[in-house]
């Protein structure tokens, strides 16, 4: 089948060609999920809550709104209840050792009594 090469079909696939071996990466990387729907579902409250970030006060503001956001998914893919890590995490951190930091992080945190 030929379509003609200025057509809105072309240019598709054309871009698809040209992205050829990014698109078919997940048949060689088992890890790898054929489409991005877990990341856009994650993304989808910031994506709602956009207008309210106008009122952040400022860069750092939203900076540290970002931060929150990464931590609360971070939790939601690891299996842990955010409300309850960031309970526990935040009353800890003020008296964590430095070098034990790497303990609280979503994927290895287990809520336990102060060090």
């Amino acid at each position: 089948m030929q379509v003609a090469p200025k057509s809105g079909i072309a240019k598709a696939i054309g871009y698809a060609l040209k992205r050829w071996k990014a698109l078919t990466l997940y048949l060689e990387e088992g890890r790898l999920s054929i489409d991005n729907n877990p990341v856009e579902r994650a993304l989808r409250g910031v994506a709602i809550g956009r207008k309210n970030f106008l009122f952040v006060g400022n860069d750092a503001g939203g900076e540290r709104a970002a931060s929150f956001y990464s931590i609360i998914e971070t939790c939601k893919l690891n299996g842990v209840e955010p409300f309850a890590y960031l309970c526990d995490v935040l009353e800890k951190l003020p008296t964590w050792p430095n070098k034990r930091l790497h303990e609280l992080l979503p994927w290895n945190w287990k809520k336990t009594a102060l060090p």
